[in-house]
């Protein structure tokens, strides 16, 4: 029988595209030798991680899923010093208390990506609980000496604002790559972990801690980095207009993630299908075939964006994600859940009205008025007679309707649309 020389595991962030290069040649042979514990620090700068947070965590799954460990490290320590890679500036240092908040959001985040029912599958840990009791002097007498400050400023992210005249870098922050390497070392030293994995900007410092754990402990270390990601038209990835594409629904609502996803380029889209989800190669290959054959269908995009929220917010919230849509964007009659209708009300204009106000009735003419799809009365009676006005997507041409309790066939709520864009909903409550 012919001995396997290839890493499955490695095999399968090959194919996907999460290598950009690994330290070591032989790191398949590691890895078919045992089952290795691997580690990706996450720095809670936010309360919420965003959509390029997404390439590491998943990286992680598929180790797990190989019969890997992984090991979520939450910097709750690191955090309060800023890592300056890929920075030209100096971060603003967070309280401990903005920090230590910030990274329990994190936690609970990360939680939803992984297997945790046991430490021998995945361990979660925050590197507050060694880093914050660290004593500076032991630290730098036992750790300090093994890193030479000539190759530190080598570092690309230390030397490039270095040449930064405005700017510089503080003591603190290049202090921020000793830290890193001593996680590495600690997380080597109690929890057997031998690999760390990060962006490309994390080279230099999966390096440092790489050396650490040969100097001090003897052993291998081993480190693997992904791509930056951008765009096919060079922008960066999980940027919007209004900003960064965030996992805390209360910061981007799982439709607006759904529709970033929607609008995915055909040039991007298979890409983007082997990086975020899990879905086979088999799979991914027809998608492929048939973004290619019937671009206009867009069967990837909207996979890629049921797949995807699905990974971050549940398939019950992808179901009504897919509702919403259908009903904002090709006028569907279906009657909505609670929750897609809960949904819609983030996403579109709302005005609220008593139920025993329904129940008398109420003009069409002046629900249009009321919620401003029409500026006037005469204007509301213009718009519904020329067929532009929708009620639960079905069109209204009567003027002289009235709106009343029959009209309440959704949970709670009425949609009414002028034109083919302009929506309101009506949310219909028990005062």
């Amino acid at each position: 029988m012919p001995t396997e020389t290839k890493s499955t595991f490695l095999e399968e962030l090959r194919w996907r595209g999460f290598l950009e290069a690994v330290t070591s040649d032989d790191l398949d042979a590691y890895l078919l030798e045992a089952k290795r514990t691997m580690y990706v620090g996450f720095d809670p700068t936010a309360d919420s991680l965003h959509l390029g947070s997404l390439i590491p965590v998943m990286a992680l799954a598929h180790a797990q899923r190989h019969g890997h460990r992984p090991l979520v490290l939450v910097g709750g320590g690191t955090g309060l010093i800023g890592d300056p890679s890929g920075k030209s500036a100096e971060r603003i240092l967070l309280t401990r208390e903005k920090t230590e908040e910030n990274a329990e959001a994190i936690r609970l985040q990360l939680g939803k990506f992984f297997d945790l029912s046991s430490d021998d599958k995945a361990l979660l840990l925050n590197n507050a609980d060694w880093l914050v009791p660290l004593n500076l002097l032991d630290f730098l007498r036992d750790y300090g000496k093994h890193f030479s400050v000539n190759e530190m400023i080598k570092r690309d992210s230390v030397r490039t604002r270095l040449e930064e005249r405005d700017h510089g870098i503080s003591f603190t922050e290049f202090s921020y790559m000793l830290l890193q390497a001593y996680d590495f070392l600690h997380l080597c030293q109690h929890h057997d972990c031998a690999i760390q994995m990060g962006g490309s900007d994390q080279w230099g410092n999966i390096l440092s801690g790489k050396e650490l754990i040969r100097r001090v402990l003897g052993k291998r270390g081993d480190g693997i980095t992904f791509p930056l990601l951008t765009t096919s038209t060079g922008k960066k990835f999980g940027k919007t207009e209004e900003g960064a594409v965030w996992l805390d629904a209360k910061r981007t609502s799982p439709y607006q993630m759904y529709q970033y996803w929607l609008q995915t380029a055909d040039a991007d889209v298979i890409r983007y299908l082997k990086l975020f989800t899990f879905l086979e190669q088999g799979r991914i290959e027809a998608l492929a075939e048939a973004v290619t054959t019937s671009p206009e269908k867009r069967e990837g995009q909207r996979v890629l964006a049921a797949e995807c929220t699905g990974v971050v917010h549940g398939a019950e919230t992808v179901r009504a994600v897919e509702a919403a849509t259908r009903i904002l964007f090709t006028a569907s009659y279906e009657v909505p859940t609670a929750e897609t209708v809960s949904m819609l009300a983030g996403e579109v204009p709302v005005t609220e009205m008593s139920a025993a106000e329904l129940q008398v009735g109420i003009s069409l003419v002046d629900l249009l008025v009321r919620t401003k799809l029409a500026e006037s009365k005469g204007a509301a009676r213009k718009l519904i007679e020329g067929g532009g006005v929708n009620l639960n997507n079905e069109r209204q041409n009567q003027a002289q309707k009235s709106i009343n309790s029959e009209d309440l066939k959704w949970p709670g709520a009425m949609l009414l649309r002028s034109g083919k864009k302009n929506f309101h909903l009506v949310v219909v409550r028990n005062f």
